[in-house]
């Protein structure tokens, strides 16, 4: 019975529902904190879809909350929830992060929601139902990935982390009815929140981080010129793009103290920019081209390629041989949490920069292979359009509030964006005309080959018929 004697207008399932939310929030953060460990590409796809997963079961609860009187989504959840989650949260590692969320922790709540879904009256709070029966739904197919990825990569859980977070699940009775707040109890903060949890440095990768020859200098010159080298421009650049989930897995971790709103945009994009990941692999793989090929660097080779030397240096090898081994020198390294004016800048730079900048690129590719009768590749590039049109809506809506939470003056943030863009395209510019000046284009330089052989291969596959024709477009903007 959803009714007591004091129960008032508000049933006793809005509390329940509350604490259910706090748990579908918890597990989000919890895959953001522990994702960047994944190191396999398709796991990763897997990861960034749960992310939106998640959210869309949080979305429906605080929906199912509101519409009841005295329902508030806000409202402070009891703190022993946070213990739960900060246990969960503090695992071993990432193997036993994986058994913690999608095992102990996700049984533990499809068993409370199947439970209230045959005892509650089936007319009476149907909606509470169904939402229910919905969200067990996705939890039932994170649980199958989780069963596939433990088939791959068997492990046996670390005995007293296991304890330790079922001594919290009973703590907090199974999540079968609402624990009530002290009075004078401060609510739960989000999970982690209070801990010195630190995410892995780096994304985790394992394939190469670097292409067999470089062929991007060959690319940025040719670019303007070359609807091929586009095309190949464009495989690989979505396939690139896998790298920015991982990154907002940050931003939302570090993000906590933001709107819920914010979190659900968020992982919609997060989850939108690995697509776009697969989209890139996948037309790259038609063309017969791999990881083997051109890798899968990280939009922060920058900051990887010190790591990577300090370890030659220290262990005597040779930096190939970093390369080649570069897990067993990246994987340990712990980041710092991100401050708040740098996620503004990280979403200023990715909305109104990155994304803003490459609209008349991509839809100039999209016109091209269209015309070309390259119509995957520019279907391809469409949905991409689509999707980062309302990326760029997200960073419009939130730089504002971005800005005044961090202390960042927002006033001028789309003439400030016109003036970096201006920048970095004259940086491309210059070092494309630099490039073809100084590139060797003798047939026998590897790298010259190689840069032909990656075309070739693309045109055998699918040529163009608009190769001879297609008039010169606008360079690389950055």
């Amino acid at each position: 019975m959803l009714v007591t004697a004091d129960s008032k207008q508000k049933p006793t399932i809005v509390d329940l529902l509350n604490d259910w939310q706090y748990l579908e929030k918890a597990t989000h953060r919890l895959i953001c904190a522990w994702g960047r460990e994944i190191a396999p590409w398709f796991d990763k796809s897997a990861i960034h879809r749960h992310v939106w997963d998640q959210a869309e079961c949080v979305r429906r609860l605080r929906e199912r909350v509101a519409q009841f009187p005295g329902g508030k989504p806000e409202a402070p959840v009891s703190p022993r929830l946070e213990q739960l989650a900060n246990t969960v949260l503090l695992a071993p590692g990432v193997q036993d992060a994986l058994d913690g969320i999608y095992e102990i922790l996700l049984k533990a709540m499809i068993t409370a929601y199947g439970d209230y879904s045959r005892q509650a009256h089936p007319v009476h709070d149907a909606p509470t139902v169904a939402l229910l029966h919905e969200i067990n739904q996705i939890k039932s197919q994170e649980f199958l990935w989780y069963r596939d990825f433990r088939r791959r990569h068997p492990h046996a859980t670390t005995p007293a982390y296991r304890a330790a977070v079922e001594a919290q699940i009973a703590a907090c009775g199974g999540f079968h009815s609402a624990l009530p707040l002290a009075p004078g109890e401060a609510g739960a903060q989000p999970a982690g929140a209070r801990t010195d949890f630190r995410y892995a440095k780096f994304s985790a990768r394992d394939v190469p981080i670097r292409p067999r020859q470089p062929f991007m200098d060959y690319i940025r010159v040719d670019f303007p010129t070359s609807i091929e080298a586009r095309r190949l421009f464009w495989g690989f650049g979505y396939l690139m793009e896998k790298n920015l989930p991982d990154d907002q897995l940050c931003w939302i971790y570090d993000g906590h103290y933001l709107p819920w709103e914010w979190h659900h945009d968020i992982s919609r994009h997060l989850w939108d920019e690995s697509r776009h990941g697969d989209s890139g692999y996948s037309r790259l793989r038609d063309f017969g081209i791999d990881f083997d090929d051109v890798g899968f660097p990280g939009y922060d080779q920058g900051n990887r390629l010190p790591v990577l030397e300090a370890a030659a240096r220290q262990d005597g090898i040779t930096l190939d041989e970093a390369f080649k081994n570069y897990a067993k020198y990246l994987d340990p390294v712990r980041a710092e949490p991100i401050a708040p004016a740098h996620l503004y800048e990280n979403v200023f730079m990715i909305g109104m920069v990155a994304e803003t900048g490459h609209f008349i690129v991509k839809q100039e590719g999209y016109a091209d292979f269209r015309e070309g009768h390259d119509l995957e590749s520019a279907e391809m590039m469409l949905f991409d359009i689509i999707d980062e049109t309302a990326h760029v809506q997200y960073a419009h809506k939130w730089l504002p509030l971005l800005g005044e939470v961090c202390g960042v003056d927002n006033s001028n943030y789309r003439e400030r964006a016109a003036a970096v863009r201006a920048e970095y395209q004259q940086r491309n510019d210059d070092l494309a005309a630099e490039l073809a000046r100084t590139l060797s284009r003798t047939p026998g330089d590897p790298a010259y080959d190689f840069y032909c052989d990656l075309l070739a291969r693309i045109r055998r596959v699918k040529p163009l018929a608009n190769a001879a024709s297609c008039p010169p477009r606008s360079p690389k903007p950055m």
